[in-house]
């Protein structure tokens, strides 16, 4: 049976196709992905680098992009922790009591965690799909180092679920 899962992921645009990768990864596991992350066209990237899409509706968009995920999954590559975009799609995350997991690329290290995935995630795995099916289900909360040798939160901040 295939697990259909709606994650928003957060990354470096640099990394689009590690998103793919991912994305296609789980779905040979038996995931069936449905992915609300923006990947903009060139186009639309260079509108975005000179400007002309005013914050607010990039943050509008955004946040409704993240409301309709589960799972916020951020990928944590090289220069991931100095996008000031992936650490406000994780604060979000948070204000919207969605279950944050970060998935270090390969290559990626401790150096690379972006400031508010050490503070609001709930899961930090290596590149291994049980590992990412694991947190993403919630059905373990693992922190692991890199190469998937377990490692201890970077901070304890108490989590929240939404009750309804």
């Amino acid at each position: 049976m295939v697990s259909r899962r709606h994650l928003f992921i957060s990354h470096h645009h640099a990394d689009d196709a590690r998103v793919s990768g991912l994305t296609s990864m789980l779905t040979r596991s038996g995931y069936e992905i449905r992915n609300s992350s923006i990947r903009a066209k060139s186009a639309n990237r260079r509108r975005l680098d000179e400007g002309r899409i005013p914050e607010r509706t990039l943050k509008r968009l955004l946040r409704m992009k993240i409301s309709w995920a589960s799972t916020v999954v951020v990928l944590i590559g090289k220069n991931t922790h100095q996008r000031p975009w992936v650490d406000w799609e994780i604060k979000k995350a948070n204000e919207l009591g969605k279950r944050i997991v970060g998935v270090y690329e390969r290559g990626g290290t401790e150096n690379d965690i972006p400031e508010a995935l050490k503070k609001y995630g709930d899961a930090r795995v290596g590149w291994n799909s049980a590992s990412i099916i694991d947190a993403i289900e919630g059905t373990s909360d693992p922190f692991e180092n890199p190469d998937g040798t377990p490692s201890q939160p970077a901070q304890n901040a108490p989590r929240g679920s939404c009750a309804a």
